[in-house]
């Protein structure tokens, strides 16, 4: 009787065990959360690791929090990392008439807020990057530096509308035919066929509406001088990461930014943080530590 109570409790005890351990890898699994937006629309967003300055991710036109996942794992060993999807794309809502961007930063707005980080370092890729200056005017103070993946090659050239009328004659009418001809010419002969393609039968894919109101909302920005003027005020530095695949002018920039810097990675593509994840990871390494050291001396 004795040896029949003493294994009862030791298997309670190995069940109590289990359950335990099965409990805490729940808690430390990494689960999306959902914040609501300034106008209700619920945001997904991830959280991985700890350690400031906090880095929020922003995917590009047509593109989720998933095309971060070359830097989630490098990064999130000493930072806190934040990766977004924007509203109307990946897990984010729907509920959304117009998709500005500076809607879209009131998105990367209600996330920051919603996590507590008190220093933010903004990472953009394309369209991330104005939507990224669009939070980072929201939130002055707390957004330590703007990191532009491939953009702002120079934000002082015009756009006509004949040229933006030709961009978004391309999504219209059939969207899915449009948008892969417009995504496949950011790649170069070089880059692997299967990133490409997924890259483009992914973008492809998105919701029209959602995609073509986004573009023309980013492209009217540029023909009436609003992209321009976003930097009117703006002291946050700025430091974009490119490749050479487009030319650009730091010279042009500095003229409208308050601090601006590139850095360039050549033999790559527009999406080199995807294409080149190593070398991406070490100019990015270097231009977060410039950006925390600036920000130390200042205080």
């Amino acid at each position: 009787m004795k040896i029949k109570n003493l294994l009862v409790g030791v298997a309670i005890g190995c069940f109590l065990s289990l359950l335990m351990l099965n409990t805490q890898v729940l808690a430390d699994s990494v689960w999306p959360r959902m914040v609501g937006s300034a106008d209700g629309v619920p945001i997904s967003y991830e959280v991985h690791g700890t350690g400031e300055p906090t880095l929020v991710f922003v995917h590009g036109w047509s593109c989720d929090g998933r095309y971060w996942r070359m830097q989630v794992p490098h990064f999130s060993k000493n930072h806190r990392v934040v990766v977004i999807d924007l509203a109307g794309h990946g897990h984010s809502g729907l509920g959304r008439e117009d998709y500005a961007m500076d809607a879209f930063g009131e998105d990367v707005q209600a996330v920051v807020e919603e996590v507590g980080a008190e220093q933010v370092i903004l990472v953009g890729h394309s369209m991330g990057g104005p939507v990224s200056v669009a939070a980072a005017r929201l939130m002055p103070g707390r957004v330590i530096g703007v990191i532009g993946v491939d953009i702002f090659q120079d934000v002082s050239h015009p756009m006509t509308q004949e040229e933006f009328d030709s961009w978004m004659g391309l999504l219209q009418p059939d969207f899915a035919a449009g948008a892969a001809q417009f995504v496949r010419q950011m790649f170069i002969e070089k880059t692997d066929p299967v990133l490409r393609d997924w890259v483009v039968a992914d973008m492809s894919a998105a919701p029209p509406k959602v995609a073509v109101s986004a573009m023309e909302q980013m492209l009217s920005d540029v023909v009436s001088g609003d992209a321009l003027f976003a930097f009117d005020g703006l002291e946050t530095p700025i430091v974009a990461i490119n490749a050479d695949l487009w030319p650009t002018n730091v010279e042009a920039n500095r003229r409208h930014m308050h601090s601006f810097d590139a850095v360039i990675i050549e033999g790559t593509d527009h999406f080199l943080h995807m294409a080149e994840p190593e070398a991406f990871n070490r100019k990015l390494e270097g231009v977060i530590a410039g950006m925390v050291e600036t920000r130390s001396g200042a205080e």
